[in-house]
């Protein structure tokens, strides 16, 4: 049986879905996990920047050119992609997380999903 992947920080798991379909800039991640968690969660730049450093430290993103033509705001702009192995540590985290949203349904404490 392989080892247990490590749960994500809620911080790094919404980076990595903002990063799980596209390569984005810093504040564009920023407000994709605003608009996603509907204000609840707010990267501020250290934590936005500590995180990613971290990330890329782990080999879960990685920090690549920016399009031709790209500004930003101030300073050299900075992208990012989800890496495979970042892909895989998402999709475990997500895994992980649907576990407890399945035991919360069987006790009746959300609503099952609505099928069509």
């Amino acid at each position: 049986m392989p080892p247990a992947v490590p749960s994500l920080p809620p911080h790094w798991f919404q980076i990595l879905l903002a990063l799980a379909d596209q390569d984005l800039h810093g504040q564009a991640i920023t407000k994709d996990v605003f608009d996603r968690t509907e204000g609840r969660m707010h990267l501020w730049p250290g934590m936005l920047y500590g995180a990613l450093r971290k990330l890329e430290d782990g080999g879960l993103v990685t920090e690549i050119a920016a399009p031709k033509g790209f500004t930003a705001a101030g300073g050299r702009p900075r992208v990012y992609r989800i890496t495979a192995l970042g892909r895989r540590a998402t999709s475990a985290e997500a895994e992980r997380l649907a576990s407890f949203v399945d035991v919360a349904r069987a006790k009746r404490l959300i609503k099952r999903p609505r099928t069509t």
